[in-house]
């Protein structure tokens, strides 16, 4: 080994011994012999994005294996969990551990879309793969696709086309944007403002204040109260969002004129929230616990695991993700699936996506998976039966129409 490569070695281990340990969180199987399938639940387990992924995720995940039963299918299986911090490069020192030391196949959720585009970057050069389940930026099927990343739930482009056109069309034509400084809070925005546009609104102004250190939102919602918008628009998530409707609230922000639109919410913090303050919010999820039989059927079989916490569509996307990769390991063998990341993602592609969160489904060659999202608006409180019962369908979107169509993405694999 050269001495390039001996302080890069050094490097990377001294890296992945400075962030917390994984834990194995569970193991399946007992196949002698057939090697062990690991999979690596990245996520927020301490900070602003914990109860919208963190520990309910990794049940989720959990989950679909008690629910595939891989012993029965001659598998061995292993779930790990590691904290990422949102921080990127912890993230990335992780993914490089888990893929060189401990041989992870396959990363799972990470729920921070500059952590996401860092670990892809390595899921490709090492052949694994990164099943994104939590981070929301469409460039993860842009101009960030790679071979190795599939993108399971919500993206920034699918929840602008959701809500944005709709609030346009009702009247909401003048936004203004708060939104956090990374990855995330920028596609959102610029995914939502080209949809108002498009839809004969306009954008009189945004806001991008640091992330993850705010926690006083103020001023921003001072300078959109002065802005003239007709249309707030919430371009941030889970502990951010739940402050910044809270203060909304405070300042009377809906008493001086503005309407409230979240353009990335789940049923987490509606509940973090309460129902005084979120009522006649307009929002999209991709699961709602209460959307049909088959959502509550998933949910009954989780809640024993997460009493707390009722499942999110990033929860969702965790069992579904996982779940569809042990049927494509199935098919093609553990040795095959841990060879290569790229033959088992084909092997993803061949096969429908079905399952109770989402129902029928498919995998687009950007990566991009696809499947029905929904509309909704909260409840008032006196129209909910009680805790969690919080959604009224108020429409469908079909899964071809959902998603950004693939030619205007941008993805480098497409012009292969």
């Amino acid at each position: 080994m050269n001495q390039d490569n001996q302080l890069g070695r050094r490097r990377l281990f001294a890296a992945a011994a400075a962030f917390p340990a994984s834990a194995v969180f569970a193991r399946h199987g007992q196949a002698q012999g057939a090697p062990t399938i690991r999979i690596g639940v990245l996520t927020d387990m301490s900070g602003a994005y914990r109860d919208t992924g963190g520990p309910t995720s990794l049940a989720c995940a959990q989950q679909a294996l008690e629910d595939f039963r891989p012993a029965e299918r001659g598998l061995n299986v292993e779930i790990l969990s590691a904290d990422h911090q949102q921080k990127a490069d912890v993230g990335a020192a992780i993914a490089r551990r888990w893929f060189d030391l401990d041989q992870v196949d396959v990363i799972v959720e990470v729920n921070n879309s500059a952590v996401a585009l860092a670990v892809a970057s390595v899921a490709q050069e090492k052949n694994r793969i990164h099943l994104n389940t939590g981070a929301v930026s469409s460039d993860l099927t842009g101009r960030g696709c790679n071979p190795n990343l599939l993108h399971w739930t919500s993206d920034s482009w699918m929840c602008a086309n959701a809500v944005a056109p709709h609030v346009v069309k009702s009247g909401g034509k003048d936004w203004y944007f708060i939104a956090p400084d990374y990855a995330f809070g920028h596609s959102l925005q610029r995914d939502t403002a080209r949809m108002v546009e498009q839809a004969g609104g306009q954008v009189l102004g945004r806001t991008f204040y640091p992330f993850p250190s705010t926690t006083d939102f103020s001023s921003y919602l001072l300078q959109a109260v002065r802005s003239g918008a007709k249309v707030l628009g919430f371009a941030n998530g889970a502990g951010d969002l739940q402050n910044s409707l809270k203060q909304a609230h405070e300042f009377g922000i809906r008493q001086r004129g503005l309407r409230l639109t979240s353009l990335v919410t789940f049923i987490t913090d509606i509940h973090s929230v309460g129902l005084e303050i979120t009522q006649d919010l307009l929002l999209t999820e991709s699961f709602y616990w209460d959307l049909n039989d088959r959502t509550r059927a998933f949910t009954r079989r989780l809640l024993p695991k997460t009493p707390r916490n009722y499942p999110n569509q990033e929860h969702a996307a965790t069992y579904s993700g996982v779940l569809h990769y042990l049927k494509a390991v199935a098919e093609i063998g553990a040795p095959a699936a841990k060879a290569s990341g790229r033959d088992t993602i084909a092997a993803m592609r061949r096969l429908p996506t079905d399952d109770d969160c989402f129902g029928p489904g498919r995998l687009r060659e950007d990566g991009r998976k696809i499947h029905p999202t929904h509309l909704f608006t909260v409840k008032k409180p006196g129209e909910s039966k009680g805790a969690w019962d919080y959604y009224i369908p108020v429409g469908s979107i079909a899964a071809e129409q959902a998603f950004r169509p693939i030619s205007e993405g941008g993805c480098p694999l497409m012009a292969r």
